[in-house]
């Protein structure tokens, strides 16, 4: 079954990573996710991995009378929105979830501040109508 991982972050969680966290901090944080994402490639268990670019960066497309209505992100409403996510096809929910808790041990700047609970979430993948469940 296929599981997909989505790590959550903020627009300021962002900024402060592009304009506080050192060279250093940054390699640190490739490493690690290029480790896990290459444990889950040896393991058969990697299907697909991205990262999304900034929340201001987003539109969110809504209707209002019927009509499309396009507005740009980031929007005040929402304090936390997907900043990346990896798809994984693996034998259980139980393992998806030992896959996603390894990102417990991603590497933050010392006294770096989330402004939050970090947590990321995880949900199967739908290969048909009837694997909804509505």
């Amino acid at each position: 079954m296929k599981y997909m991982i989505m790590m959550m972050g903020s627009q300021q969680d962002l900024e402060t990573m592009g304009g506080k966290w050192s060279a250093e901090d940054i390699t640190a944080l490739h490493e690690f996710m290029g480790k896990w994402n290459n444990d889950l490639v040896e393991t058969g268990e990697f299907v697909d991995a991205q990262g999304l670019s900034q929340p201001a960066h987003a539109r969110r497309i809504s209707l209002r009378d019927g009509a499309p209505v396009v507005t740009d992100g980031p929007y005040a409403e929402t304090q936390e929105v997907l900043v990346g996510y990896t798809i994984v096809d693996c034998a259980s929910y139980d393992r998806a979830t030992e896959i996603a808790a390894k990102l417990a041990d991603t590497p933050f700047p010392e006294g770096f501040d989330l402004q939050r609970d970090w947590y990321v979430d995880i949900r199967p993948c739908a290969d048909s109508f009837e694997e909804l469940e509505l």
